[in-house]
């Protein structure tokens, strides 16, 4: 039996994360989230923490009272709309506080008692594309994945593995984050032509904590429908596609 720890557990992606565990396999599941009431009412078997982790005493406790460990899976996070022309310290450091902060010091938590063992974090494509309104939050993320890289990177000696899932656009019931339809629709373009599920990343997840991911650390899975392989929405270069034996030739201006 695998004893793991998600947070942001009472909702949305980390819901659905500590949802495929109890699924599919024999777990020992510590939830924790800010929403103590909603962390009840979930159905998933486990022990549960209420829990602010933008306090950095709050990061060091939950590992602790969930401890002893196998898994780690960082999933809690908030992504405001914020113009960077209107950012303020408060602002900034509330996001960084949850996104890349809380991450980082569970992570460390974790590291100063492990000895082997296997950490995810739950990213996002804005770490590679700024949006309106999404800097900060974008921002947080990018910190997040490198973060994530720097842990690998010294963690492995100590058999402990540190990867990070970024999801594309996922539907999710959410409160506190939500999102406008027409923001929805445009970021659901893609490759595979759909927007994504929570169980897409779940399952995502849970592969890169287990031992089919033995050999895999400080990777950024894109769990995105193909999303950040290009901008599929685009029309072509050219108006009507050429031969094999055929080449255009632009001009730069």
């Amino acid at each position: 039996m695998r004893a793991v720890l998600v947070t942001g557990a009472a909702s949305g992606l980390g819901r659905a994360i500590a949802e495929e565990f109890a699924e599919h396999e024999d777990v020992a599941l510590t939830l924790v989230d800010i929403d103590g009431d909603r962390l009840a009412d979930s159905s998933v078997p486990g022990a549960r923490i209420t829990a602010d982790l933008t306090s950095p005493q709050a990061c060091e406790a939950v590992v602790e009272q969930a401890w002893p460990l196998d898994v780690l899976v960082n999933a809690a996070g908030i992504y405001p709309s914020l113009d960077m022309a209107d950012v303020d310290a408060e602002s900034w450091d509330r996001i960084f506080a949850l996104n890349a902060r809380a991450p980082v010091l569970t992570t460390a938590a974790f590291a100063r008692r492990a000895r082997g063992g296997a950490i995810v974090n739950i990213s996002s494509g804005a770490a590679l594309r700024a949006r309106p309104g999404g800097g900060p939050y974008a921002s947080s993320k990018a910190a997040l994945e490198m973060a994530t890289r720097a842990a690998a990177l010294e963690l492995g000696e100590r058999g402990i593995r540190v990867n990070a899932v970024s999801p594309g656009f996922v539907a999710v019931d959410s409160d506190c984050n939500p999102v406008a339809e027409d923001y929805a629709a445009a970021v659901s373009v893609n490759p595979l032509g759909r927007p994504g599920v929570p169980a897409d990343v779940a399952r995502a997840v849970r592969w890169l904590a287990g031992d089919n991911a033995s050999w895999i650390t400080g990777e950024i899975l894109r769990v995105d429908g193909g999303s950040a392989a290009g901008a599929a929405h685009l029309p072509r270069l050219w108006p009507h596609p050429v031969g094999p034996n055929e080449v255009r030739e632009g001009r730069n201006a």
